[in-house]
């Protein structure tokens, strides 16, 4: 019953078959193998356009990067407080940048408002060059609440970044389980929508390792190539990065395995809600944030489930915990199964939690 992140899972066996098939032979390294270049090519027909692709082996390693590539270190960044980049990057971002800035701004289930988002960027501050200089705008898809962005919501908001000059990055750690989720198409919720440069997350969703850093508008990704190398993740045997993602991708193998993840989140949800338990945030991916109550908590617990407890901050005040409500977070992942959600249920619902 291990619900704490999707990172607990391994790698898809179709992952993992192809390192073993990328191991045979020899090729050209740093990234100038044929894997590699299928992989940009692959990645095109998905966004529906040329892009330039750079991979690395971590999440923490995209996002920095992307952020580098589009901010000064007297720069700044405008990201949901609650965002993956701000409060779980052990300032990354601002490590590679130089010194940029992440500017929290406030909202509802993880997400922005055009509103936050204006006001960020027209309020009063310092004159130059006392204050830093807000040069990007980063929106995680789905959220660190687990929501979506909508391709309407992206467009809002990334219109507003631009208008002050300002890059779009998106963290898409979760990308193909909002994606489906939103039943979207890639570019509809990127680049069509203003987005300029995005983290394509893989290890969460069945690869062992590897993120792509997908580029959009060339212009606001500076010396991506070099940042990479500078930064230790231009990896001399880029093919096993590459086997990875070229497996993951070709067949819609990473879709199955993100509907397969959302499905079981769904079954979760549903499960908890008929116990009684109310879920404090929409479900539009693979997490679930439910409100047990504390018998339920302490019993799951004693039981061995495996969760994250929460903080409210993010909640709609109407959903928030009351009392001695906690606030969980349960996450499913590509290889949780039917029977795992099932024992978690049947465990919950074995137990009294009657105020």
């Amino acid at each position: 019953m291990n619900f704490g992140s999707d990172n607990v899972a391994g790698a898809s066996p179709r992952v993992l078959e192809a390192l073993v098939e990328a191991n045979r032979g020899t090729a050209s390294g740093y990234g100038t193998d044929g894997l590699t270049g299928r992989v940009t090519a692959r990645l095109s027909a998905i966004f529906e356009r040329d892009v330039d692709v750079f991979l690395v082996t971590t999440g923490t390693a995209a996002n920095a990067l992307c952020l580098a590539a589009m901010v000064d270190p007297w720069g700044a960044v405008l990201c949901h407080a609650e965002a993956h980049v701000a409060t779980d990057e052990c300032g990354a971002p601002e490590f590679f940048s130089g010194g940029a800035k992440l500017v929290g701004l406030p909202g509802f289930c993880g997400k922005m408002t055009p509103m936050s988002v204006e006001a960020a960027l027209t309020g009063g501050h310092a004159p130059p060059p006392h204050a830093v200089l807000p040069q990007a705008l980063s929106l995680t898809q789905a959220t660190e609440m687990g929501t979506a962005y909508t391709a309407d919501e992206i467009a809002e908001i990334a219109g507003i970044a631009h208008a002050h000059g300002l890059g779009v990055h998106m963290d898409g750690a979760r990308f193909a389980n909002a994606l489906l989720r939103l039943d979207a198409t890639p570019a509809t919720i990127t680049w069509k929508a203003g987005v300029d440069i995005m983290s394509f997350g893989a290890t969460k969703n069945g690869c062992l390792g590897v993120e792509a850093i997908v580029v959009f508008d060339r212009a606001r990704a500076r010396h991506l190539a070099e940042r990479r190398k500078r930064s230790g993740h231009l990896l001399s045997k880029g093919r096993f990065l590459a086997a990875q993602l070229d497996a993951y991708l070709a067949d819609d193998h990473w879709l199955d395995l993100a509907r397969h993840a959302n499905a079981m989140a769904d079954r979760l949800a549903a499960g908890l809600v008929a116990l009684g338990v109310r879920i404090a945030v929409p479900v539009e991916g693979n997490e679930v944030f439910a409100v047990l109550p504390r018998a339920m908590h302490d019993a799951l617990q004693a039981k061995g489930a495996v969760y994250y407890r929460w903080a409210g901050t993010g909640v709609p005040p109407g959903d928030a915990p009351r009392g001695e409500e906690r606030l969980v977070r349960l996450v499913t992942s590509f290889a949780t199964t039917v029977d795992e959600v099932d024992l978690f249920l049947a465990a919950a619902g074995h137990v009294d939690h009657r105020e």
